[in-house]
């Protein structure tokens, strides 16, 4: 029988899906009790995670839910090592759910372990996002493409599934919004930048009428062939785009989403607003986004503190006005 634990137990599904899985490690993998009881123990934390976090049934978590778990595993002080093998056991189990119950994307994929304790992929910088949306060059049919989907990703903030699924009838380009269904079949309304309201128009007008075939498939974003773009379509684009700019090789598509909330919370967004635009059911997982780029919170808190604009004065001198002898 799989090891069982002492923690309280989970939602029938996420347990069945446990046991199974811990079942298959030990009688066709045949692995030993203790590195059985390992995987047993982060696994454990992990479905907890989800349990905690609002899941019962393993449908739909994705790559954010993973993202938050790590972050908070980060938090805890864990070490890079264990952090890695941490992720290594969820990515086993959803490789495994994804053979065995036919299971549905798997959150672990194109997900890096992480080093020196940082779960999270980095956000672009604004001029690797500026440089990013520039590449694609000319006004064939898929550059029109490809520019629209980049500038509607990192303006908006969409998920992959979010633009490979959207509709004509969703765009709102004179009011500058798109309403998007995301997890959970909830729909929300995000609002568009000029440059990708301006972008997806030229691309209806001029790009996706030159694409589409007899059969429309009533996406708004086609493939050369006039079919539905799919993932691993949009996933080679990306990249494609990514080596032309000169991003690092670690350029995974939802790091637009990262720069989409990054960007946004360093201007100064509340936490709460881009929780919304998001579609995050709750604010815990958009606070991932603030691990980002903890240098950008070391620098704002060096620009903008007192005692630390004054840095290499004696502590008891003038900083930033404090200490300063009061006028009579």
């Amino acid at each position: 029988m799989p090891p069982r634990t002492t923690a309280h137990p989970l939602p029938p599904d996420l347990e069945r899906a446990r046991e199974d899985y811990l079942s298959y490690l030990r009688y066709e993998r045949r692995l030993s009790d203790e590195t059985i009881n390992a995987y047993a123990g982060d696994l454990q934390g992990w479905l907890s995670w989800l349990e905690a976090h609002g899941r019962r049934v393993l449908e739909g978590v994705g790559r954010e839910e993973l993202e938050g778990f790590m972050t908070a595993e980060g938090d805890r002080g864990l070490s890079g090592r264990t952090l890695a093998r941490r992720l290594s056991c969820v990515r086993g189990f959803h490789d495994y759910l994804r053979r065995r119950r036919h299971a549905g994307d798997d959150p672990t994929e194109g997900l890096e372990p992480p080093r020196r304790g940082r779960a999270l992929p980095r956000a672009l910088t604004v001029e690797e996002a500026g440089r990013l949306m520039r590449t694609p060059e000319g006004d064939d049919p898929l550059a029109l493409r490809d520019r629209a989907v980049l500038e509607l990703m990192y303006g908006s903030g969409l998920r992959v599934s979010e633009v490979l699924g959207l509709e004509p009838a969703a765009l709102r380009l004179d009011e500058r919004y798109v309403r998007v269904v995301g997890k959970g079949d909830k729909e929300r309304a995000v609002p568009m930048t000029g440059a990708s309201a301006a972008a997806v128009r030229e691309y209806l007008d001029r790009g996706r009428s030159a694409l589409v075939r007899r059969r429309d498939p009533g996406t708004v974003f086609l493939n050369r062939r006039g079919g539905r773009l799919s993932r691993m379509g949009l996933w080679r684009m990306l990249g494609r785009h990514a080596a032309r700019a000169g991003l690092p090789g670690d350029f995974h598509p939802h790091m637009l989403r990262h720069s989409f909330a990054t960007h946004l919370l360093e201007g100064g967004a509340d936490l709460r607003v881009v929780q919304e635009l998001l579609g995050h059911a709750s604010v815990t997982t958009t606070e991932i986004y603030t691990h980002v780029d903890r240098g950008y919170l070391r620098e704002e808190h060096r620009k903008f503190h007192p005692r630390s604009r004054g840095a290499g004065k004696a502590a008891g001198g003038e900083v930033g006005g404090l200490g300063r002898k009061e006028k009579r």
